[in-house]
């Protein structure tokens, strides 16, 4: 199976100045978590999360309104294709620890968006993906890396 047969297909996207506020409502009327973030040409530059806005919103002192999806935006972006094969889009969430990955189309412009989700809902004895392949997945970009600071109930 192929990235492009379960793939959301022309995600939203923003550029760079777009705010916190406006990322936030896009997130929410697109249903998703994820925003590319694009250059004048719709060239993908960045990625940026909902749990990108909403940690730099509680450890900053600024107003959503005032936050730049730019300041906040991881790159390099990990991408794929949409000839790439759904495996080998597991394997690139799998090395690089994320759930969410662009599709990179022509010109380096925005063909899509493969989400955990995405591959979930597409899972058959008939479509290639096996569940383990995605629970093997899961486990590792769910894995915790630092250690969590207990705390304690008052």
């Amino acid at each position: 199976m192929k990235v492009r047969d379960v793939m959301t297909a022309s995600p939203r996207t923003c550029p760079p100045d777009t705010n916190a506020c406006a990322a936030g409502a896009l997130m929410l009327d697109a249903d998703c978590g994820v925003l590319p973030v694009v250059d004048d040409h719709g060239k993908i530059t960045a990625v940026v999360t909902d749990r990108d806005l909403l940690i730099a919103l509680a450890t900053r002192d600024v107003r959503p309104s005032e936050l730049r999806v730019g300041e906040v935006a991881h790159w390099p972006v990990i991408l794929c294709e949409p000839d790439d094969d759904v495996q080998a889009a597991l394997e690139t969430m799998k090395r690089h620890q994320i759930r969410r990955l662009p599709v990179e189309g022509f010109g380096g412009t925005v063909a899509g968006i493969v989400s955990m989700n995405d591959i979930l809902l597409a899972l058959g004895p008939k479509k290639g993906v096996r569940s383990d392949d995605v629970v093997d997945v899961l486990k590792s970009i769910c894995a915790h890396h630092r250690p969590v600071p207990h705390v304690t109930a008052v």
